[in-house]
């Protein structure tokens, strides 16, 4: 009696895992292309062959991420996502996608030869982002902004900018190492050379 309770529970095993692996073959793989904005990101769901499915606008917030990711993956699984500024605007969404292993793609600015012809338009801008990745075309592996890369960046930084303000200090003082001749107030003291 044991026994058969055993292989009922390992039938109904077998014939879930079976219909997780269908469903996980019949969701399609789709591709996200992302028009970054300030204070809204518009993205744009295309399947692998290129067939636009969605687009919707989203806050650029903790809530309007969240409510990103449940988008895109409501519409399959999300094999790439490109989106335009990854160091600016779209930063902080490509930490978040990163976050949720999602492939992430910096895409160039859009097709101005497109813009022309159709004017300026967030989706038109997400779905050419989403073409882009499924191309290949114009996109690049965005900067994760951290790392040796980054460290040494932010220390150059901080060793320009103090370097510029050691110079301001030092002629705003009068303070200078070069002969009296090449500075460029006068002297009103007698140079040695001169008594």
């Amino acid at each position: 009696m044991l026994s058969a309770g055993l292989a009922n529970v390992q039938h109904t095993k077998t014939r879930k895992s079976r219909a997780v692996a269908i469903l996980a073959e019949e969701l399609p793989q789709v591709i996200v292309g992302v028009d970054t904005h300030a204070d809204t990101h518009h993205v744009a769901v295309v399947t692998e062959y290129g067939k636009p499915i969605a687009d919707q606008k989203f806050a650029t917030t903790a809530a309007g991420y969240s409510k990103l990711l449940h988008f895109i993956t409501s519409h399959g699984t999300v094999s790439a996502v490109g989106v335009e500024g990854t160091g600016s605007y779209g930063a902080e969404l490509s930490r978040v996608l990163a976050k949720e292993e999602l492939k992430v793609f910096e895409v160039n600015r859009p097709n101005r030869q497109q813009r022309r012809i159709r004017g300026k338009s967030d989706p038109l801008d997400a779905y050419q982002a989403a073409q882009s990745v499924l191309a290949e075309r114009g996109i690049s592996t965005p900067k994760t902004k951290d790392g040796p890369v980054e460290c040494l960046r932010i220390l150059r930084t901080a060793r320009t900018s103090a370097m510029k303000r050691a110079q301001s200090l030092s002629t705003k003082s009068g303070a200078c190492s070069s002969p009296r001749r090449n500075r460029s107030e006068p002297s009103t003291a007698a140079s040695p050379h001169q008594r």
